[in-house]
């Protein structure tokens, strides 16, 4: 009985030696009763598939600017102006959001400021000392106002000092009225002279340039004319439309916001101040413009 033990506990010494060189080594039992082997429990391991959040998709605002915008250089025309085309499908109902170039009003009250021209205002703006007037004649307004977008923003405007005040209540009307505007700013001197590209829209009021088609200076170099959404309210004299690519426009059967028309509280707010509207000259219409010299 005891050779038979021990051949037994021979014969499983002799299987474990065997096992390989990457087995571990399991230790020799000091007992020769059978050892009882726990059942095994399963444990579910987490998978290592991550779960991908949804995706969502972001529509585009209806008011977003085309990227192209101020980007697309026109052939001139003879007359140094640039060649006018037809209105790009994007434009021809021009709803576009307003840039915030100054921190909006706080709430929605109008508000305004007016001030001597601040030197870094100068510095981007269009005067020169060769300009019919001095800094000291000019005002830097700020004013709030709604754009197209719904939203309320601050726009700002450089205006001789002596129609500051005035200047500051039309505004205050067409602010009430929710009339839209695109963008009010001050126009630097770089782009007085830059290269067309017809699809500008900047309310603004001193610019120091001359009179379209003239050497005389525009009543804008003395800050005492305002242009109001140019693209929706272009300049029209025989075939030359400013800006260029706003031929939708020319047509005032169409009534659009932001457009301008001569039983509107945009008119009346100029005429309440003595600036006539260059919508109601006969030469050639002018639908931005106002001024405080008539022309």
């Amino acid at each position: 009985m005891l050779l038979v033990v021990a051949a037994v506990a021979a014969a499983c010494s002799s299987d474990v030696t065997d096992a390989g060189e990457g087995a571990a080594a399991v230790p020799p039992t000091s007992s020769t009763a059978p050892v009882e082997i726990p059942p095994t429990t399963a444990t579910t391991r987490p998978s290592s598939a991550t779960t991908t959040p949804p995706t969502t998709t972001t529509e585009p605002s209806p008011f977003a600017r085309p990227e192209w915008l101020g980007t697309r250089l026109l052939p001139l025309r003879p007359d140094d102006h640039g060649e006018v085309q037809p209105t790009p499908p994007e434009l021809s109902d021009r709803r576009l959001e307003t840039l915030p170039l100054l921190p909006p009003p706080s709430g929605d009250d109008y508000v305004a400021t007016v001030q001597r021209v601040p030197d870094d205002v100068l510095a981007r703006s269009s005067w020169v000392p060769e300009c019919p007037v001095t800094v000291d004649e000019l005002r830097y307004l700020t004013m709030s106002h709604w754009g197209f977008d719904g939203e309320h923003h601050t726009g700002e405007m450089i205006v001789n000092a002596a129609v500051a005040d005035d200047v500051v209540e039309v505004f205050r009307r067409l602010h009430e009225v929710r009339f839209p505007i695109e963008q009010m700013r001050v126009i630097t001197l770089e782009e007085v002279d830059d290269h067309p590209t017809g699809d500008w829209n900047e309310t603004t009021s001193f610019v120091c340039r001359p009179a379209v088609g003239s050497s005389n200076w525009s009543a804008h170099a003395f800050g005492l004319a305002i242009d109001i959404n140019p693209f929706h309210n272009p300049y029209l004299r025989g075939d030359l439309v400013i800006p260029e690519l706003a031929s939708d426009y020319v047509d005032r059967e169409r009534v659009l916001p932001g457009m301008i028309f001569g039983d509107d509280p945009v008119v009346d707010a100029f005429a309440d101040i003595g600036w006539p509207w260059g919508g109601n000259w006969s030469s050639l219409k002018d639908w931005m413009h106002f001024s405080q010299t008539g022309r």
